[in-house]
């Protein structure tokens, strides 16, 4: 009698894992969002944080969602389905220090190319820029972040006491930011070091604070070709429970997805 109920339990959540790796439907009605990860001790849990927000926003939200995990080693890495960038809406890059085959790394050239919206969370700021030398037939990608996301990557340094996250005093209200309560936000993950952004133009939505250190965490910019940009240097595991941090991402997405329909 048990095994006979678990069997329907089993099925859905097989489906429901398997539906966030589906190809995109070119002709979907309903708003569609890749995501790019990679599994990587030194990424935040990506592969894990991102898939579970990705399932959030495909069950109360309607979007259609896929999620690409990085397969390989990181300097000879290959994203399985990439070719659903193209049909997509908005594209999250949460992925680090990955070399991708030049083919895969041109359709990535090619959505932002076309002026189409991207996000950028935590490790994006070094998400394709390789240290060592490169794998024969690989190729890396150190302009997406000054060009893309309008910074550079600075480093950090350890955190004397959690970061309060505050709105930004040049910003103080943006969709972005509606609903989120400000009175005890905090992240244990370190600040992540940007001033100054390369791009004056960029709107700060946030500020971490730390002892006597203070950076922008969130801002958006535009880039060369007309695409909306939103970047968070935000996005460690502890974040992703945190409902003001999640709040912060469903209402980016909502607003680029409703702006990019103007």
């Amino acid at each position: 009698m048990k095994i006979r109920f678990l069997i329907p339990f089993l099925f859905f959540a097989f489906y429901s894992l398997n539906a966030l790796s589906e190809p995109i439907s070119q002709d979907s009605p309903d708003p569609t969002i890749v995501f790019i990860v990679s599994n990587d001790p030194l990424n935040y849990e990506a592969h894990v944080t991102i898939p579970r927000f990705a399932k959030k926003l495909q069950q109360e939200k309607g979007y259609k969602v896929k999620v690409i995990e990085a397969k390989g080693i990181r300097k000879k890495a290959k994203l399985p389905g990439i070719r659903s960038i193209k049909k997509s809406d908005l594209l999250v890059v949460f992925c680090r220090r990955l070399a991708l085959r030049p083919g895969q790394m041109k359709i990535i050239k090619e959505y932002i190319e076309s002026g189409k919206p991207v996000m950028g969370i935590r490790s994006a700021n070094h998400a394709f820029s390789i240290r060592d030398s490169l794998a024969q037939g690989y190729v890396d990608w150190w302009e997406f972040v000054p060009d893309v996301l309008g910074c550079e990557n600075r480093g950090h340094s350890p955190n004397p006491e959690p970061v309060k996250i505050l709105p930004s005093r040049m910003l103080p209200r943006h969709p972005a930011t509606d609903g989120i309560n400000f009175n005890a936000w905090t992240t244990p993950g370190h600040l992540y070091k940007s001033l100054p952004l390369l791009d004056p133009d960029a709107d700060i939505l946030l500020e971490g604070k730390t002892g006597g250190l203070k950076e922008p965490v969130a801002w958006t910019r535009y880039t060369d070709f007309g695409g909306m940009v939103f970047y968070t240097s935000l996005g460690v595991p502890d974040d992703f429970i945190n409902p003001q941090f999640v709040i912060l991402l469903e209402n980016t997405v909502q607003w680029i997805l409703n702006e990019n329909k103007k």
